[in-house]
């Protein structure tokens, strides 16, 4: 059988075909709430792939997530509210008005960080935003927290709102573990919370302030979790015993050599 090369054209036929009247019994009756877990999933996998330098699978995710926009589309499509044709020509509008520089003459705009600015502003002219708050509550609710705080912080610190040395920052971070501990000590699960809320956004305060990504750093520490994790299991197999078996003071013995090891790397 001859491999037919497809054309972009034929993928949004295919798509149409998926959702007709014939098409797939579970494509036909997704929505955009059904999807969103398939959008995240994918979105995912796809920073994954860039993780890990995946080459060949950063196709198939790319793929994966366009996949995911197409069928967006075509419910908007069925409700003939627009299609693809439509978001393609909204996208391609916005990104030659939010890039002066490259599509009109426009001087000054020369470096990234110009350019990052030059964008917030216009951003801003075209949401007609007119205060701060508004920039801050355009920042979409369904982010992670910790890039959401990350962004509202970095918002507030254009307006001068910021901390201008680390040390009171970690100061703040004390000041707030300590309110967490008396928190604990008192026992109200709802007053809990909300020190531990407002602990791990001064964290991610420490973070901002040194233009570090919050995310990354705690997936880092997860894998590093996990590695250490892993050495604690196969320790106890290698003496014939299950995890279980070990008491925590055996556990974290095995941490700490796990420790040593890998600064000797």
């Amino acid at each position: 059988m001859e491999n037919k090369e497809y054309t972009y054209e034929d993928l949004l036929g295919i798509i149409d075909k998926l959702r007709g009247e014939n098409g797939c019994p579970w494509d036909r009756v997704q929505t955009h709430t059904s999807l969103l877990p398939h959008l995240l999933e994918e979105s995912y996998e796809l920073v994954d792939a860039i993780n890990n330098e995946d080459i060949a699978n950063l196709k198939e995710e790319l793929g994966d997530v366009l996949l995911q926009v197409l069928l967006h589309a075509q419910i908007e499509k069925e409700k003939g509210t627009f299609s693809m044709k439509e978001i393609v020509d909204s996208l391609a509008e916005k990104l030659v008005y939010r890039h002066p520089h490259v599509f009109k003459e426009t001087n000054g705009v020369d470096t990234p960080e110009k350019v990052v600015s030059s964008w917030e502003e216009l951003k801003k002219h075209e949401k007609k935003e007119t205060t701060v708050i508004e920039s801050i509550e355009r920042i979409a609710k369904a982010l992670p927290a910790l890039i959401r705080a990350q962004k509202i912080q970095k918002k507030a610190a254009k307006a001068g709102f910021f901390w201008d040395d680390y040390l009171d920052i970690i100061n703040k971070i004390e000041e707030e573990l300590e309110e967490t501990r008396i928190a604990v000590e008192n026992g109200n699960k709802t007053h809990i919370e909300e020190e531990l809320g407002d602990l791990l956004f001064s964290v991610v305060n420490l973070s901002t302030f040194f233009n570090l990504n919050p995310e990354f750093a705690l997936t880092k520490s997860l894998e590093k979790f996990i590695n250490r994790f892993r050495y604690i299991e196969n320790s106890a197999f290698a003496q014939g015993k299950q995890l279980f078996h070990l008491s925590l003071d055996e556990m974290n013995k095995l941490w700490e050599e796990y420790k040593i090891i890998e600064k000797e790397r």
